[in-house]
């Protein structure tokens, strides 16, 4: 339970909404606790009327009702039976029209209250996560992700607002009930009550049982969810390897655990409400009964009206005191979903602004000293003693074999991840103590996995630009090669590709991310391995663009092939996290080393073609 105090900032955000519901609350449940009363004396006046002088008899009025109960019947007192029928009549519908009238107001503030602040938890949530390193992304799945933000969300809001309103209303309930109840009837009271520790014996110990179950259901759904998301995002794999039997039995047999674990809970569920309506029936009985042989024996005090008045209460407890159930039920599950939203809530990343860093202005030069880097969730070493300097301007090739360390080298530039060891300074100031959103908003980055939102061809291009132009989108498409694919489109710039580009093939994806990154226009581009997915022709015909394009840009260009007709300043040759050679394109060939084998073997395996 203590993890729902930190829902107590948004109570306070909306205080005014939260008090004037409680304010609401009172008054519904005060309008209602009147009408027993006036029931049990219009009773009391029906058997007086038709048993006048009668034992049985009843006094009319009673000193324990509500003054403006009081005040109806002092005002009915000189009207005729028939009238006083009908006024009792009116006045019963109009006090239900009032207790419902505020019943509105109640529901219009707390439960729009609730769902404020829905949307405040979910937008914290979104703002939380892309604050995250790429580490906790690494350790934590999609699916477990999406069910925190949506599902636990949504039992919160269930907290917040139907299960505050019906425990507020169950306490103004009892409170108006019980108060009006001992001035009535003490003995009658207790009798009537007697079942109540029963009940809350039964609810203690369900509830324990509740919380457990719903602990293991969201821990199961977070796993289905997970498994369909990535089917889903999986489906062209489960499809070429005609897989989709055995996706399909796994997702059932976890369909299945979650159904039995939400039917036991269910069947909890199923056995507690009978169970508190139960003993709702027998405290009805109890009262009938005493109040009954209370009236027969004569006893002082006891009338027909009181009994009836007495049920009435009872039976306006009915749903509030068996709702308790239902209302721990909620704040146990909202109480769970809540540890598990607090769990990454108090995540913090390690990748964040340092104390005192400041915007500054990217020229293009690196210099990085003894960089050291090892991958916490694998251990693997993958950057080991890099030492690297970068002039403004210069256009650097990085080549190597698959995990010779390349793209981690690009990441560490962006301070996708922090060193362990090392100094990466751009214009003599350590990365640290620049600001993540000012480094970034400055390089381009092209990643080796392409990524393309469910949205036009335009809208993927303007992400690297929010408030780009149509002919800077355009300028983009022809240096990146795109141009003449999209305008051949039935929809040119507008057409939509699918999630994550589902409609294009690989190198029209990634030369779609280029343009996205080329219409920047920064000073620093690191391309990772960007060109992979294209055919040679439509390489050079990018590389011919690029190097116009990188003129006076400073470029980092990570890739598998070596790109003769690109005129690098230098080629960084990487071998186990380490630069094993640098130099020009000619001074490595000529040295003989693995750069000039790993060229020699790509012209081996591409004759005639010369990139």
């Amino acid at each position: 339970m203590s993890h729902l105090f930190t829902l107590n900032r948004f109570f306070w955000k909306y205080r005014r909404r939260f008090f004037f519901g409680i304010f609401f609350v009172v008054l519904t449940n005060y309008f209602r606790i009147l009408s027993p009363q006036l029931t049990g004396y219009i009773i009391n006046s029906v058997i007086a009327a038709l048993k006048p002088g009668s034992a049985m008899a009843p006094h009319v009025g009673n000193s324990g009702y509500n003054f403006i109960v009081r005040y109806i019947i002092d005002w009915m007192g000189g009207l005729s039976f028939h009238q006083k029928i009908l006024a009792t009549g009116l006045t019963l519908i109009g006090l239900a029209l009032i207790s419902g009238f505020f019943m509105f107001l109640m529901r219009q503030t707390i439960i729009v209250m609730s769902r404020l602040i829905e949307f405040d938890q979910k937008n914290q949530i979104f703002a939380h996560y892309q604050k995250l390193d790429n580490t906790f992304y690494k350790q934590h799945s999609t699916g477990d992700l999406m069910n925190r933000i949506s599902e636990d969300v949504s039992r919160v809001r269930m907290y917040t607002g139907p299960a505050i309103m019906y425990f507020i209303n169950l306490a103004a309930v009892i409170g108006f009930s019980l108060f009006f109840m001992l001035r009535s009837d003490v003995k009658l009271t207790l009798v009537s009550l007697c079942p109540l520790p029963v009940l809350a014996i039964a609810i203690y110990y369900v509830n324990t049982i509740i919380n457990k179950k719903s602990e293991r259901i969201q821990v199961m759904l977070s796993n289905l969810t997970t498994n369909a998301q990535e089917s889903y995002s999986g489906i062209r794999v489960i499809k070429s390897f005609v897989q989709e039997n055995q996706m399909f039995r796994f997702f059932k047999q976890n369909s299945e655990t979650y159904r039995d674990n939400a039917l036991s809970l269910a069947k909890t569920e199923a056995i507690y409400f009978p169970s508190m309506a139960l003993l709702i029936g027998l405290s009805t009985l109890i009262t009938i009964m005493v109040g009954s042989l209370d009236v027969v024996n004569g006893v002082p005090g006891a009338d027909v009206g009181k009994i009836a008045e007495f049920v009435m209460y009872i039976q306006m407890l009915t749903f509030p005191v068996s709702a308790i159930g239902w209302t721990a039920s909620m704040t146990q599950r909202a109480a769970t979903s809540q540890r598990r939203i607090n769990e990454f809530l108090l995540t913090d990343t390690e990748i964040k602004d340092a104390p005192g860093a400041k915007d500054i202005a990217i020229s293009g030069k690196i210099k990085i000293e003894n960089l050291n880097f090892t991958y916490q969730n694998t251990g693997i070493h993958a950057i080991k003693d890099l030492n690297l300097t970068i002039l403004p301007g210069e256009k650097i090739a990085v080549v190597g074999r698959t995990g010779s360390g390349k793209s981690t080298f690009a990441k560490l530039l962006l301070r996708m991840y922090n060193a362990d060891k090392g100094f990466i300074r751009y214009d003599d100031v350590q990365v640290d103590d620049i600001k993540l959103h000012s480094l970034r908003n400055q390089v381009s980055f092209v990643p080796q996995e392409v990524f393309l939102f469910s949205d036009t061809i335009k809208n993927n291009i303007l992400f690297g630009k929010a408030d780009g132009t149509d002919e800077e989108v355009f300028e983009a498409a022809r240096q990146s090669g795109i141009y003449s694919d999209i305008i051949n489109f039935d929809n040119g710039f507008e057409t939509l590709v699918g999630e994550r580009g589902v409609t294009l093939s690989g190198g029209q994806k990634q030369r779609i991310s280029i343009a996205r990154a080329l219409i920047k226009k920064p000073e620093l581009v690191i391309f990772d391995d960007c060109l992979s997915a294209v055919d040679a022709r439509t390489e050079k015909e990018i590389l011919g663009h690029l190097y116009q394009y990188l003129q006076d840009r400073t470029a980092i260009i990570i890739t598998h092939r070596i790109f003769s007709l690109f005129n690098f300043d230098r080629v960084i040759v990487m071998e186990q996290g380490r630069i094993a050679e640098q130099g020009t394109h000619a001074e490595l060939l000529k040295a003989g080393g693995l750069y000039a084998a790993m060229y020699h073997r790509q012209q081996e395996q591409q004759p005639g073609e010369d990139v």
